[in-house]
């Protein structure tokens, strides 16, 4: 009888905290919501982050403020998410550092797989690998036959160290046994010039961004790094017709939350970040800019970050590669 009353009281217990968290998921939200966006303002963040905030206001009815948290390459921003309390109002633009940061850096102050709630992928902007007209290469396969032919004598530039610009190359070398030389910058943008000027010989970069720079005849396109070509890079073949399936490296965005927010609230936010990306005006903002919507369930989206964080790993393994 005792064990009889201790299991019913048991039940109560967890039915009581239940029906709290629904009625607390009903009442929600009630206040001003926290949007932390990673890095610094004017970039591809701010182009998905700012509209997807202002939208998501509209939907629920309250604030959503906007805050641009930048440093330690996107860390100090996740950080600031992870630690915050789990209610589901401070929410945060995650991007490939939170699956890259695990093996780059010695320490985190944080734990990505822990400490932050996936939400929903919300978008990707493709990239695009470019070779300087000086390289002899108009394919992504003859890239890798003179790299192979002539070992360390390209080099390839990046934003900086652990970068998606910098670890897509890497990638191509573990894939294909080859050597490259890194010429890392302090943002892509100056590594574009690089490029311009004959300094740099590949370089992975936006396809929006680089099209301009292709549309000039100042940079070759060699092979979009997704499963689709780029609108704004139509005739460029993708990794897969080139037969390098396993080369598609996109910067691509999802919204997080601090983890052990309430699985009721993390839904909630995942019906109505579908249904803003799924706008007219959103569509129509996303693909001026090169932006493609890209969503998911919650559990699909940290399935995709724990596989993006053991792909990554070896690759950051196999370099050597350490933040400085």
């Amino acid at each position: 009888m005792r064990c009889g009353k201790i299991s019913r009281a048991i039940l109560g217990a967890v039915l009581g905290v239940c029906a709290a968290g629904s009625a607390y998921a009903q009442g929600y939200p009630a206040k001003p919501i926290r949007f932390i966006l990673p890095f610094p303002p004017g970039g591809p963040s701010d182009l998905l982050g700012r509209p997807l905030g202002q939208k998501l206001g509209e939907q629920l009815g309250v604030a959503v403020v906007v805050e641009n948290r930048p440093g330690a390459g996107g860390n100090l921003g996740l950080e600031s998410a992870a630690k915050a309390p789990p209610d589901g109002y401070t929410l945060v633009l995650g991007a490939p550092p939170i699956a890259i940061s695990p093996s780059l850096y010695a320490r985190l102050n944080y734990d990505p797989q822990k400490d932050l709630a996936p939400i929903s992928l919300v978008a990707v902007v493709q990239n695009v690998i470019l070779v300087h007209p000086s390289v002899p290469a108009r394919s992504l396969k003859e890239l890798i036959q003179v790299a192979r032919s002539q070992p360390g004598k390209l080099n390839f530039g990046s934003g900086g160290i652990g970068t998606t610009s910098h670890l897509a190359p890497e990638l191509l070398q573990s894939l294909n046994a080859i050597k490259m030389v890194h010429i890392p910058f302090k943002g892509v943008g100056q590594a574009s010039i690089g490029l311009l000027s004959g300094e740099v010989d590949v370089l992975v970069m936006g396809a929006p961004a680089a099209a301009s720079h292709v549309n000039a005849g100042k940079a070759r396109p060699l092979a979009v790094l997704s499963s689709a070509r780029a609108p704004a890079l139509p005739k460029v073949p993708t990794v897969i017709e080139a037969g390098l399936e396993h080369f598609i490296v996109e910067l691509w965005y999802g919204v997080l939350a601090p983890g052990g927010t309430p699985p009721n609230i993390v839904n909630r936010l995942n019906n109505e970040i579908h249904k803003a990306l799924g706008s007219a005006d959103m569509k129509e903002k996303l693909s001026a800019a090169g932006v493609e919507p890209r969503l998911s369930t919650p559990e699909q989206f940290a399935g995709f970050i724990r596989a993006e964080t053991i792909r990554f790993a070896k690759v950051i393994k196999d370099a050597g590669i350490r933040a400085e």
